[in-house]
Formats: C-alpha cells, sequence, structure tokens
C-alpha cells in the first residue's frame, strides 16, 4: 500500500469501496487514529464512541476500525446508528469518553462513506491532529491481512444513548413548548430517523415524518436537506406550521415555512440573530457563500458579519476565537456556541420554532436575497486555481460582474468545482456563472 489519506473539510470521504475505505486501508487508518489518540489523550487506552449512519457499508467500516482499535487497546463503545451531532454531544456530555468518530459521508449518496472524529472537549480536529494522523498512516503501512483479530467481547454496546441525547435536547426547552403544532420531518432515510420524530413528540407535537425507512441505499435519494420539493408538498398537503429536512447524518437542517416555501440557512441566521445572546455580540460568523442579502439585513440592525472559508469547522473556530454566540452555512449547518460547537439539525429545527413563536414569525423569511447563482462543475484533479491560466478567466469575469461577487472553490467533499457568482442584475448574473462554467469545462477536463 503506498497512498496517502487527507482529510478534508469533513473527515476523510470518498467511494467506500475504494481506498482508503478498503479493509486494509481501514485497518491501517484505524490503527494510525489509535495511535495519535494514545499520544493526544496521554493515557493507554483512551475511551472511544462510535456511531454511524444507515448506509449499507457502515458495518463494514466499523468493524474493521474496532479491529484495528483492538489492537492498541482502546477502550470501545458503539452507539450504533446515531446522528453525528448527538456523538459530537455525549462525547462532550459525559467527561469519561477522550473522542468521538461518525462513520457518515453527510448529505453524499449511498455509495460514497466517511470518517470523522471529535474531541470531546473541543469538537472537531484541529489541522494539527488531522496531519499527525495522515503521518502515521504514511509511516506505518501495515499490512493485517494475515492477522487474526478477536473483537469478541471487546467491544461495549450502548443502545441506550438514544435516550440520553434525547434527554439532553430536552433540558434545553420548556416542556411541552411544541403543543398544538404541527410539523412534518424529513429525515432523509439517514440517522435522524428513529430519533428526530420522538424529540418534537415529546415536546408536544403533532408529528408527521417522510423518508424515516431506510434501506442501507436510499439515504439522501430525492430526500433530506438537498431535496426538500416532497417536504414542501406534505406540509401543504397537512397544512402544517412548518417543516424540516435533515441531511443523512443530521448536522444541518433545511427549513419550509406554513406556505411551503424553503428557508436555507442565510435566512435561518437572520432568524436566529434575534436570540438575545446574539443581540448581546451583535455579530454573527457566515461564510464566503453566505448571501448579501443576509449582510444588508444585519447592518440595518447595526451587526456585524464575519466571513470564513465554506466549512462548519472554520466557523466553529472563528465563533471560538472572538467568543462570539451564532454561525453558520447556507447549506443548513448552523451552530450556536450555548449547546455544541458543531451543526445539530434537530436543535436548530427546536431554536427555529422557539424564535418564530417568541416573534410571532412564521414565514421565517426576514431579507430578499440578492440573486446568486451556484454551479457545479465535476472535475477529475483538482488543480491549483491560483495557477494563471484559472486565475485569469475569474478576473475577466469578475470585470464582467462589476459590483457582484464571484467565488471559485473545490468542494472539500466531493469531486467538484463549485461556481458562485451574485450580483444585484439577476440575468447577468446567471450569465457570468454559465460563462465561468463554460470556461472552466475547457480548461480543467
Amino acid at each position: 500500500m503506498n497512498k496517502t489519506v487527507k482529510f478534508g473539510t469533513d473527515g476523510i470521504r470518498g467511494n467506500s469501496q475504494k481506498f482508503p475505505f478498503t479493509n486494509e486501508a481501514l485497518m491501517n487508518l484505524g490503527y494510525s487514529i489509535a495511535e495519535w489518540s494514545i499520544l493526544k489523550y496521554k493515557k493507554n487506552n483512551p475511551k472511544v464512541l462510535i456511531g454511524h449512519d444507515t448506509r449499507i457499508s457502515c458495518k463494514r467500516i466499523k468493524e474493521q476500525l474496532e479491529r484495528s482499535f483492538t489492537l492498541k487497546n482502546l477502550e470501545i463503545i458503539d452507539a450504533k446508528i446515531l446522528p453525528t451531532p448527538a456523538i459530537c454531544k455525549l462525547t462532550n456530555y459525559y467527561k469519561d469518553f477522550d473522542f468521538g468518530i461518525i462513520i457518515s459521508a453527510s448529505h453524499n449518496p449511498y455509495y460514497d462513506n466517511g470518517i470523522k472524529l471529535v474531541d470531546a472537549k473541543t469538537g472537531k480536529l484541529k489541522p494539527e491532529d488531522e496531519k499527525i494522523i495522515e503521518n502515521n498512516f504514511a509511516k506505518n503501512l501495515k499490512s493485517f491481512k494475515d492477522q487474526t483479530i478477536n473483537i469478541k467481547n471487546k467491544i461495549k454496546k450502548w443502545p441506550e444513548a438514544k435516550d440520553k441525547y434525547i434527554k439532553i435536547i430536552e433540558q434545553m426547552f420548556k416542556e411541552k413548548f411544541l403543543e398544538n403544532k404541527k410539523v412534518v420531518l424529513d429525515c432523509a432515510n439517514g440517522s435522524t430517523y428513529m430519533i428526530a420524530p420522538k424529540i418534537f413528540q415529546r415536546l408536544g407535537a403533532e408529528v408527521i415524518t417522510i423518508n424515516n425507512e431506510p434501506d442501507g441505499k436510499n439515504i439522501n435519494k430525492n430526500c433530506g436537506a438537498l431535496f426538500t420539493k416532497n417536504l414542501e408538498k406534505e406540509i401543504l398537503k397537512h397544512k402544517a406550521d412548518i417543516g424540516f429536512a435533515f441531511d443523512g447524518d443530521g448536522d444541518r437542517v433545511i427549513a419550509v415555512n406554513y406556505k411551503g416555501q424553503r428557508i436555507d440557512g442565510d435566512q435561518i441566521l437572520a432568524l436566529l440573530s434575534n436570540h438575545s445572546k446574539v443581540t448581546k455580540d451583535r455579530t454573527i460568523v457566515g461564510t464566503v457563500m453566505s448571501n448579501l442579502g443576509l449582510d444588508l439585513y444585519l447592518k440595518q440592525k447595526n451587526f456585524n458579519i464575519i466571513r470564513t472559508k465554506v466549512g462548519d469547522k472554520y466557523v466553529a473556530a472563528e465563533l471560538l476565537d472572538k467568543k462570539l454566540f451564532l454561525g453558520g452555512e447556507t447549506s443548513g449547518h448552523i451552530i450556536m456556541t450555548d449547546y455544541l460547537n458543531t451543526g445539530d439539525g434537530i436543535f436548530t429545527a427546536l431554536r427555529i420554532i422557539e424564535m418564530a413563536i417568541l416573534k410571532n414569525n412564521w414565514e421565517l423569511s426576514l431579507f430578499k436575497k440578492t440573486p446568486q447563482i451556484i454551479i457545479n462543475v465535476p472535475v477529475t484533479e483538482k488543480k491549483d486555481l491560483t495557477a494563471p491560466i484559472y486565475s485569469n478567466i475569474i478576473k475577466k469575469h469578475q470585470k464582467l460582474l462589476k459590483t457582484g461577487r464571484i467565488v471559485v472553490r473545490y468542494s472539500g467533499t466531493e469531486n467538484l468545482l463549485r461556481i458562485m457568482t451574485e450580483g444585484k442584475e439577476e440575468k447577468l448574473t446567471i450569465n457570468i456563472a454559465n460563462s465561468l462554467a463554460k470556461n472552466f469545462k475547457k480548461v480543467l477536463n
């Protein structure tokens, strides 16, 4: 094995049948993670909590990681299917955990998978931690093919994890505050499918749930945060007060109001900016993709927005550095630091309803969005966009757009070039986005 592993914006991700998700590579990766944890936590048997989403490949990936962890005597607690933020919260809440691992490719199709690591105290790993694991992997290059590793009786199951997480969330809200509210939930056939309906029901809501029958291959398929059309129809059909679509691992949420209108992360940030803790900060954190309309809305309130690179880990780092309360992404990763330093779709959904009740604003839309066009261009190789052949294309189009914004970047989780144009004139904005896409298709492929 002479390949290397690389962390992206959210862990390690790719096709579940290819490197680094082959059995041999997973054994090496697990061993490398175990070595890092022993050094990081200065103990011989760090305690790790493992959870995963509903993908068909999760069981095999988990077993390979657990086998390699037993070689280094880690204390392994298996929570089975659980949303990413539940693993983050439980490792943080119960102080005997050192770190957590989530096996999930979030919003990607079922044939992809990923491995996310979270530190129990600080959340998503720092770049220096990721680098150590990458270096360990390159250094080890072990072959585990011929090793017989018995993990029987070495893995502790934790079936109560779901109820523990539910109780933690319930404690953050008034008892039965959702009474007389009808809510539609789209669970994306992912890891929220059991937990989300239960939480909303326990808080008093009448709940209609869709896409809650995972079969290992239908996660995110025409459903969830990336595809809200069916949710919009169900809200109108049932005359519901509100609806929410989660992604496969439950760390993102998109809202839909009672009119069947999609409410993205920028509008959610605007709504939550009315929270008393944000009023005190007068600053929220967004990304380079946050809509200009959000800036203008916040400016009217004499609030500021700080923009980071795309990726909720960058938002979380900025919130921590500036000691702020609220931040998030257009895609629906919303972070509120009084609860957790990463996104939790279920918690965010409940906070949205809390603010809708407080402000009597069930339309949820607070500002007019500036025309923004996003085009994804598939790529086989992520070439350096600062090279003149690519940067000159961007400069040329920026001059044509005049006062608008252009953001051209690679996805950190998929082989895509993401092109975003934003400007006051919609037709011009669309034309420039299409022209950029056409130019980059020629030079990149």
